[in-house]
């Protein structure tokens, strides 16, 4: 690890924009180095190989810039190498996983539906975790092929994405689902729109506030002290056309962002 070095953040595109915008919540003092693999987006529809060389490919370009901690901000990638990442690097990998347990033990109905990636949702890491925490509550699955790339194109308020929303959502209401889970980063963009086509009824569970947390107690473990004094920066690097990556992070983060090219 490096003392002082950033964190590290990685998806496949804008969705993990979320969990580093926690981070800096939680963490006001400490850098942050935000990388989008545009190019190679998205995961969602990729092999297992593919997703594991491009995640190998992102972690040398961020331990290259000194990052002391690296957030698999992405479920795809977590659920698909996590585990092969750990094995090959040193640094600490905080990876990212649907919120199935708070949303089982939230549910009044006893069914609860997970919107998520179809990779995601064919792992095995996913099905073990699915039966680790249900326990006698239903699970009801869907996948979304169509999210992430309504997402990037920042199609994001109501009257462009309910169309789209009710498709996925609906049925999981059908089905008696009280708590829906988003099981893709990038599907925290939506949240509102999904709130609003599910009701108010129904729970909405994300998890890139626990992520932050987990990420705050993987660091004070493993020392040295955090940084505190300061105001930590924010990079964000992409692979892709540079000026719809600025696009993108203006709308979600700010104007000062910093943009650039990896």
């Amino acid at each position: 690890m490096v003392d002082g070095g950033p964190i590290g953040v990685f998806d496949s595109g804008i969705g993990g924009v979320s969990i580093a915008r926690k981070i800096r919540e939680l963490l006001p003092a400490e850098d942050i180095l935000y990388v989008a693999d545009t190019r190679y987006a998205p995961y969602g529809d990729k092999s297992d190989q593919y997703i594991l060389e491009r995640s190998f490919v992102v972690t040398d370009f961020l331990l290259s810039r000194n990052v002391k901690a690296v957030v698999v901000a992405c479920n795809t990638a977590t659920t698909t190498c996590i585990t092969s990442l750990r094995a090959r690097y040193s640094v600490p990998f905080i990876g990212v996983e649907p919120g199935i347990k708070p949303a089982v033990l939230n549910s009044r109905s006893g069914v609860i539906g997970i919107l998520a990636t179809q990779k995601t949702l064919v792992t095995d890491s996913f099905a073990e975790l699915a039966h680790r925490v249900s326990g006698n509550v239903r699970v009801e699955i869907m996948a979304c092929p169509d999210f992430v790339a309504q997402i990037e194109s920042l199609k994001l308020n109501y009257h462009e994405a309910v169309g789209l929303v009710e498709q996925y959502v609906r049925p999981l209401l059908a089905k008696g689902a009280d708590t829906i889970v988003l099981g893709c980063t990038h599907y925290v963009h939506l949240a509102p729109v999904i709130a609003s086509v599910a009701g108010p009824d129904v729970l909405i569970v994300s998890t890139e506030a626990a992520v932050a947390k987990e990420v705050q107690r993987r660091l004070e473990d493993i020392g040295p002290e955090l940084n505190k004094s300061r105001v930590g920066g924010v990079e964000f690097w992409s692979n892709g056309p540079l000026e719809y990556f600025q696009k993108q992070i203006h709308h979600l983060w700010g104007p000062q962002a910093i943009i650039q090219q990896f």
